[in-house]
């Protein structure tokens, strides 16, 4: 002390309690994070590119679509529905991308170029199927597969085609729900 009264040493403080709490928020909420990161690229951020124009406009050729794996865990694919699949299963080939327009238990047939699914006309194709292939005669779809079909009539590789008919549900890997191109500001939702 000076002759004023004046300490000239700061009194040290010790570690105290709330900055320890404080740093311990911080890191909690930074794990948190990296773990909200990981389970959301893990199970929403796959994603692949399209192979040819079959389910033009929508999706062209060379477009990444992002996947969302987690949904058919909790709910069945619908009609209307687009998704990721490999044809039979088969690791070797391209993932495949269609819509499926039928469900197991559904009768499906193509005559004179319309798609009935249960005797209705359905609403997911938008214009006359040139081949019906293996719908020509009625059929009905077995338990735990879909009925899938490009948007584009003119491609035949889909459930039409004998090679991959309707798609079983351990082979589809989710749900598409993103379209987007990388040179390009094109992005969309599927519908």
């Amino acid at each position: 002390m000076n002759q004023d009264g004046y300490y000239f040493f700061k009194k040290r403080k010790r570690f105290s309690e709330d900055f320890a709490r404080e740093v311990f928020r911080w890191v909690l909420g930074i794990l948190i994070s990296i773990f909200l990161a990981f389970i959301g690229v893990f199970f929403f951020g796959v994603s692949i590119r399209a192979s040819g124009d079959s389910m033009a406009p929508g999706i062209v050729d060379q477009e990444r679509v992002l996947i969302n794996r987690i949904v058919y865990k909790f709910v069945l694919p619908k009609p209307g529905d687009v998704v990721v699949f490999l044809p039979n299963g088969n690791e070797n080939v391209e993932y495949h991308i269609k819509r499926v327009v039928a469900r197991p238990g559904d009768k499906v047939r193509i005559e004179d170029g319309i798609l009935y699914v249960n005797d209705i006309v359905s609403e997911y194709v938008g214009s006359k199927l040139t081949d019906p292939g293996i719908a020509s005669e009625e059929i009905t779809i077995e338990q735990g597969t879909y009925f899938v079909l490009s948007d584009d009539p003119l491609y035949m590789d889909d459930s039409r085609n004998a090679n991959i008919g309707p798609v079983h549900s351990k082979d589809i890997l989710g749900k598409v729900w993103f379209a987007f191109s990388y040179g390009d500001t094109k992005r969309h939702r599927v519908k």
